[in-house]
């Protein structure tokens, strides 16, 4: 059986990655993506990985400005010739799962999430556009969902993140999904029992994080001591915004970042992700979160067992959480014990029963198929 696995883009290392990571594990196969940073794949798939670009990686800038070529993704994705294999495994959140495959190759889609930019988040991305980029983003975002929903044919089984982004293939798509969340590395971190007296969130600083919901609900309370990790396009706005009470450490070590989640009184989490890895890490170092409670959040953690949440994306609802997290009592071990039921090996082995099960059915019907 020839396989070959596709990825939206390879350029940062994120959860979406991490899951590639360990399908390639699962299924060692070429890699077909949009554009790629070539220290990414190394660091992510090692040097001798077969990984091949679509003509976006020849576009001065592509790594940077790649987000901004969203009208040209539909066309790039399906110029891939995956003729030759017989399982094509996508890993998609954008475009991936629309590649041009032919009916004797069985296609499995492991769906991070139907294209953010054109459903839930087109009236985000149109905000600050002026009129007349405005217009054509609306003309580019309606079709590219004409063609988003019109690939979803090429996908034989669907894989959901989690029962969330199920929902969310179900309405967008129509399509029923097997749940499988994405692999953690629960193994990586200790259940620290004595806790240090600050909170903590670590996260991409991009709009869609609330990192500045966090940094406003603690500057309304300056008792309390909050740690902040990571970097990206809205540091200076966090920066600004935040009072003395916050520390920002920008990018730091894993193993570093390991040692804060540890050592936090809680991890502070407000955005609404299909799963979330990083606050199931938290979890898996011992420590409770106190998070918004839609989306993926609400599949893994357990309210006042391993966290709190809070209904509203707003500073006084965070802070009515904390007040409430602040007069109850977690346990550090049963915590992590909630945690690895979402860990690496897990997900590897579900995966590799699914293709199995899959590609048995498949053959039942295509007697030609390769064993």
């Amino acid at each position: 059986m020839k396989t070959a696995i596709v990825h939206d883009w390879l350029t940062s290392l994120g959860g979406a990655e991490k899951v590639l990571q360990a399908m390639a594990q699962v299924l060692p196969s070429p890699i077909y993506t949009l554009v790629k940073n070539p220290k990414t794949v190394e660091i992510l798939l090692g040097q001798n990985a077969m990984v091949s670009t679509s003509f976006i990686q020849n576009i001065p800038l592509s790594r940077k400005i790649y987000r901004h070529l969203l009208p040209l993704f539909p066309y790039a994705i399906e110029q891939f010739d995956l003729r030759e294999y017989d399982l094509i495994l996508s890993s998609s959140h954008a475009v991936a799962k629309g590649v041009l495959t032919h009916a004797e190759q069985l296609h499995i889609c492991y769906c991070h999430s139907p294209m953010r930019y054109a459903w839930d988040l087109h009236h985000q991305y149109m905000q600050g556009l002026g009129h007349v980029s405005g217009f054509l983003a609306k003309h580019f975002l309606h079709r590219i969902r004409q063609w988003d929903v019109a690939s979803v044919p090429r996908v034989d089984h669907f894989i959901a993140n989690s029962h969330h982004v199920a929902r969310r293939i179900q309405r967008n798509y129509g399509r029923e999904s097997i749940v499988l969340y994405p692999p953690v590395a629960t193994h990586l971190f200790n259940a620290e029992t004595k806790k240090e007296g600050f909170y903590l969130t670590v996260s991409r600083l991009v709009p869609y994080k609330r990192i500045d919901l966090i940094a406003q609900a603690f500057s309304m309370t300056p008792h309390r001591r909050l740690v902040i990790i990571g970097d990206g396009p809205e540091m200076g706005k966090i920066k600004k915004i935040s009072a003395p009470n916050i520390e920002i450490l920008g990018h730091i070590s894993d193993e570093e970042m390991r040692q804060y989640m540890q050592k936090a009184k809680a991890f502070v989490f407000a955005a609404e992700e299909d799963f979330g890895i990083v606050p199931v890490e938290a979890q898996a170092a011992g420590t409770p979160v106190i998070a918004f409670g839609k989306g993926g959040a609400l599949e893994t953690v357990v309210d006042g067992v391993t966290g709190v949440f809070f209904d509203e994306q707003t500073p006084p609802s965070m802070n009515e959480a904390v007040n409430q997290f602040e007069k109850m009592e977690f346990d550090p071990k049963a915590i992590q014990l909630h945690a690895q039921q979402f860990g690496e090996q897990r997900f590897k082995s579900q995966l590799q029963q699914i293709i199995k099960n899959k590609w048995e059915i498949f053959c039942e019907n295509h007697h030609s198929c390769r064993r």
